[in-house]
Parts: structure tokens; C-alpha cells; sequence
């Protein structure tokens, strides 16, 4: 999962940029990347770290420019590389830099046919550099001289055809303007937002509303599924919706887990959803645990908290923060290799033993991936003197790896791959555990927009919305997403920087 924006401004967008990315780093902790373009030129800085880190004083003072596009990672197949810090740039035809939130679940197909028929030449394994050079290619065959705003849905149509899997696009065509669009399935977020200022009306597009928000830009709408946006360095724009066959399925893990509270995503509130998850998981509770002896529900911080205290009010008992978080730990679902995730996990949560001493304890969090952080929580609650501890997930098991942008683990690695409830509830080690239903959490997110009939629920269901996802494409994500074969690239990736003396 990560964060893209793009700006067209009447001022120096450096600084908006940096704001809009911080308020994104929960998209991606791994590098983050700003491009500007002005009277100066091109600028960019790009590296590894959190936003904080990458960009100095020297740095922002360089990336000058009213127009800009930017970008926070997290990679979809393990280790960090500062070489696929993105935006990425082509120089033919006119420059173009791209950023990309999603995966390409043909991405191994389009490499061969770049290379060996489009004559392009890849640096990296990203699969953003490929979006970018079917782009520029695409591009390139349709205009001639300084491109047009209907060549460039051209050659967007053109992508959408080539390209299948989950992508929200921003990209910047230098001297032109910022372009943006959305795969059309919709699976990855992307909202437009404007500011009217004494100069003129502003642009904005962005993975989350909430960075609009910070930037006092008014959300406008969603990107929608397929359609391509184009906002030129005047600050005209022009949209067009894609001409092919269209099916919206957002990603139903953004409200879940991904996606900040405050954010309104294909006009649904995340928020409000996480209410609606919380009662409707409570209601299962009533159902299933009718005569239940709870004494508390205590969140796992911070996702969790909103459906946390629904499920408290709805139950009659009692709602407390039991744990408290350090927020200088990254969140463990996207880090690599499991020794890591324990470590942190401990460094990350300690429980306040008041609220556990003697209780029987509902834990709620917003689901259960590897089962490392359930396993460690329930630990951690039982050592602070709970006589009970039960576990509640806001979201069904997790048994299928995503392969739309989200660095879920390799199928074998999901703890809940293969298993039932009861012997899951027993390798974390609760007493009870209770899981929401497929139908509740759909139930519950869909309530805001009416209109959206299906998400993608692949994680959960297995059932994957671009209908290309073999199990011959499953297996060979086993072998690059499983923890073994991260750290072994890590290795590699580490021998060959101290080769070459980085």
C-alpha cells in the first residue's frame, strides 16, 4: 500500500507536497519521493526512510515549482530498495515521472513485451516503472510535438487495456501538467479536491481525502473507476471516463485497516464504516456468546478503537484503553520477517494492569493476518492479570494473500489459511474467539454509498475481482512474498551494496 499526490498550484507546492505526505505515512513507511517541476526545471529528492527523514531544509528548498507530484511506499513484495523510491521518471517522450499505489497482476507479461517489442528498458522490479513505460510508450505513438489532453485519454485507454490488477496513478508530463487515473475496477482510492485563491482555481489529487483536508483543499469527488483526470500547469481541467467495461470494486481492507479515520473514500466515511463494523460485530457476539461474562472491551490501538467502542455500548459493558502505544514503532502487519514483527510488538504495546487485573477481557482489533500480533496482545493481557481473554476481529479471517497493492503474507503464512476458528483460538492462545461475518462487514461499509453493489473482499473470499489471478500466479507470489524469500533478497540486496561501497 502507498500514498500518491499530485498538486497544481499558483504557488510553490514543495511544502503542500511534504504536509500531504505526512498526514499519508501510514500508507508507507519504507521511502517517500517529491517531484516538482517550475521555472527551474525538474527537481526531485527520493530515498528511504519516513517522510521526516528523507526531506531536509537543503531539500525542500531545491524543489521549486508550482506543479508537483509525490509519493510514500511500502513495496507489495518485501525488502526496501532506494532504487525503487518513487516517482520514477522517463525522459521520451517530453519526461514524464509516475507514481503508483496498487500492483499489476500481469506485471511479468508486460516486462517481456516492453523489452522485447516497446524497446524500453526497465531499471528496477518495480512494477510502477512498468506503468510508467506503457504510458510513455502509449504516448508516444499517439502525439507528436506537445501533447494534447485527448491524446493523453488515449493513450490512458490504451494502459487500462494492457494493464490488469489494482492502480491509482498520479503523473506529471513535464511542461504539460499532472495527470491521474484509476484502474477500472477502482480498487485503489484516488480523490480530487480544488482551492479557488485570488489567482485561480487550484488542483489537487490525492490516495486519501484527508490530506485534501489538511491542504484546505474541498474534496470534489472520487476519481472514478477507469477515468482519467488531466490538470494542465494553467490549471485547466479536463476528465474523461473510460470507454470500456467498467466495474466498481474498492478495496474493502481500506476501511478495515488501512485508511485513516477521518477519510472519505467512494463516498463512503471510513470512520462511519468502523462504527457500523463495530455493531455489527457486537451483534455476532450477542448471537454466538449470548450468556458472556465480559467485563471489559479494551482496543487493540488505534484502528480498532472506533468498532472497539461500539461493540462495548452495544454489549452494556464497559469501554477502556487498556494498552498504550508507542507511536515511534511502524505498524507490524508491514514489516519484514517474523523476528522482526515479535520484537516489535512488545516495544510497540504495554498494558496498563488496572484494567486487566482480575477482568475477563474482550479484545477487538481490526483483523488477524499472521496471528504474531493476536498471539503477543493475549500474552501480554493474561501477564497483566486478566482471568479471561477473548478476541474479537472487526474483520473476517484473513485466508487469501491480496494481490492488488497490499503486502499481505504468502497464503501459507496467513494463520488463518487452512484452519478453522477453533484452532486458530487456540494458537493465539484466547479463550474465545470471534470473528466477523463476510455479509456483516459488507453490510457495514457499503451503508454510505448504496450505489457500489460489490467490493473486493480477495483476502477474505479468495474471490479475485480482475479475474486474471491464476493459482499458478498464486504460487509464484508464495515464493517471492514468504518470509524466507524477503530475507534472502534483503541478504542479497545487502552483499551487493557493500560490493560496490554504498
Amino acid at each position: 500500500m502507498c500514498g500518491v499526490v499530485g498538486i497544481v498550484s499558483h504557488r510553490p507546492v514543495n511544502q503542500a507536497l511534504y504536509d500531504a505526505l505526512t498526514v499519508m505515512q501510514h500508507r508507507g513507511q519504507d521511502a517517500a519521493g517529491i517531484v516538482t517541476w517550475g521555472e527551474e526545471g525538474l527537481q526531485q529528492r527520493r530515498a528511504n526512510g519516513l517522510v521526516r527523514d528523507v526531506f531536509r531544509q537543503r531539500h525542500m528548498t531545491r524543489l521549486t515549482g508550482n506543479v508537483g507530484i509525490a509519493h510514500c511506499r511500502y513495496p507489495t513484495a518485501g525488502g526496501a530498495k532506494s532504487s525503487e523510491a518513487q516517482p520514477f521518471y522517463v525522459n521520451s517522450p517530453y519526461g514524464i515521472c509516475l507514481a503508483h499505489n496498487g500492483n499489476l497482476t500481469n506485471h511479468d507479461e508486460l516486462t517481456e513485451l516492453l523489452i522485447r517489442e516497446d524497446r524500453r528498458h526497465l531499471s528496477t522490479s518495480s512494477d510502477s516503472e512498468v506503468l510508467l513505460n506503457v504510458f510513455a510508450h502509449e504516448l508516444h505513438v499517439r502525439a507528436s510535438g506537445k501533447p494534447s489532453a485527448s491524446q493523453i485519454f488515449d493513450a490512458i485507454e490504451a494502459v487500462h487495456k494492457r494493464c490488469t490488477g489494482g492502480y491509482a496513478v498520479v503523473a506529471m508530463i513535464i511542461g504539460f501538467g499532472v495527470v491521474a487515473f484509476r484502474d477500472p475496477n477502482g480498487i485503489r482510492p484516488l480523490v480530487l479536491g480544488q482551492r479557488d485563491t485570488d489567482e485561480g482555481m487550484e488542483y489537487m489529487v490525492a490516495s486519501e481525502s484527508v490530506a485534501l483536508d489538511v491542504l484546505q483543499f474541498e474534496r470534489m469527488r472520487d476519481v472514478q473507476p477507469g477515468e482519467a483526470v488531466v490538470i494542465e500547469n494553467s490549471g485547466r481541467l479536463h476528465s474523461r471516463p473510460y470507454s470500456g467495461e467498467v466495474r466498481h470494486t474498492p478495496c474493502i481492507f481500506e476501511y478495515v485497516y488501512f485508511a485513516r479515520p477521518d477519510s472519505i473514500l467512494d463516498d463512503i466515511s471510513v470512520y462511519k464504516a468502523r462504527l457500523r463494523m463495530g455493531e455489527q460485530l457486537a451483534g455476532k457476539i450477542v448471537r454466538e456468546f449470548s450468556e458472556h461474562d465480559i467485563d471489559v472491551v479494551i482496543p487493540i490501538p488505534d484502528t480498532s478503537r472506533t468498532s472497539a467502542l461500539q461493540v462495548a455500548y452495544h454489549l452494556g459493558v464497559k469501554y477502556r484503553e487498556g494498552f498504550i502505544k508507542n507511536r515511534y514503532i511502524g505498524r507490524t502487519f508491514i514489516m519484514p520477517g517474523q523476528a522482526e514483527r515479535t520484537k516489535s510488538v512488545r516495544q510497540k504495546l504495554n498494558a496498563i494492569d488496572l484494567e486487566f487485573r482480575n477482568k475477563n477481557v474482550l479484545l477487538v482489533d481490526d483483523s488477524i493476518v499472521r496471528g504474531t500480533t493476536s498471539r503477543q496482545i493475549i500474552r501480554l493481557a493474561r501477564e497483566a492479570g486478566a482471568s479471561k481473554v477473548y478476541f474479537a476481529s472487526a474483520a473476517p479471517p484473513v485466508r487469501c494473500p491480496n494481490v492488488y497493492g497490499i503486502d499481505m503474507p504468502a497464503a501459507s503464512e496467513l494463520i488463518a489459511n487452512g484452519r478453522t476458528v477453533e484452532e486458530i483460538q487456540a494458537l493465539i492462545g484466547a479463550d474465545r474467539l470471534i470473528y466477523q461475518d463476510l455479509h456483516g462487514l459488507i453490510r457495514a461499509v457499503r451503508h454510505d454509498n448504496s450505489a457500489i453493489t460489490e467490493f473486493d473482499t480477495s483476502c477474505f473470499s479468495g474471490e479475485y475481482v480482475t479475474g486474471d489471478v491464476t493459482d499458478e500466479y498464486l504460487d509464484e507470489l508464495e515464493k517471492r512474498r514468504n518470509d524466507a524469500a524477503k530475507q534472502a533478497k534483503k541478504k542479497k540486496h545487502t552483499k551487493l551494496e557493500s560490493a560496490i561501497g554504498m
